[in-house]
């Protein structure tokens, strides 16, 4: 299933490769941004299916109020990643889960195929093990 994914990271390193990792399991990144202005601007001008938002952007701790924002107003599926999964423990409204940081390409896999899923509304059986859902 390809899908149109928004990387909101303020690590370009971090960003890049998650561009790479999703652009090679054949998905179309329609933008990486640093910071919740260019996120809300990419969201609200583009169509876009699943943001993997951190936590601690270049504009301070904003990605949890932006992932609530984009997951009930956008309509857009969000997965966390962050080193701070406890900053978010007790889950957030329209978002699916998050994904602790660092990670790996196939942690990153399966968690983006779990929330692409849960978008489609297929059946999931089971999340991956690296993805802490939200109730």
């Amino acid at each position: 299933m390809t899908a149109r994914i928004l990387i909101i990271e303020d690590e370009a390193l971090v960003a890049m490769e998650l561009r790479f990792v999703l652009e090679d399991l054949g998905h179309e990144v329609v933008a990486t941004v640093a910071d919740a202005a260019a996120a809300r601007a990419v969201a609200r001008e583009t169509d876009v299916d699943l943001a993997l938002v951190d936590i601690h952007l270049s504009d301070g701790p904003t990605g949890v109020a932006l992932g609530r924002e984009l997951g009930e107003e956008l309509g857009v599926s969000v997965l966390f990643m962050t080193a701070n999964p406890g900053m978010v423990r007790g889950g957030v409204a329209g978002a699916i889960g998050v994904l602790c940081k660092p990670t790996d390409e196939t942690a990153v896999q399966k968690s983006v195929d779990y929330a692409l899923g849960r978008r489609a509304g297929a059946p999931v059986l089971y999340a991956p093990p690296e993805l802490q859902l939200f109730a």
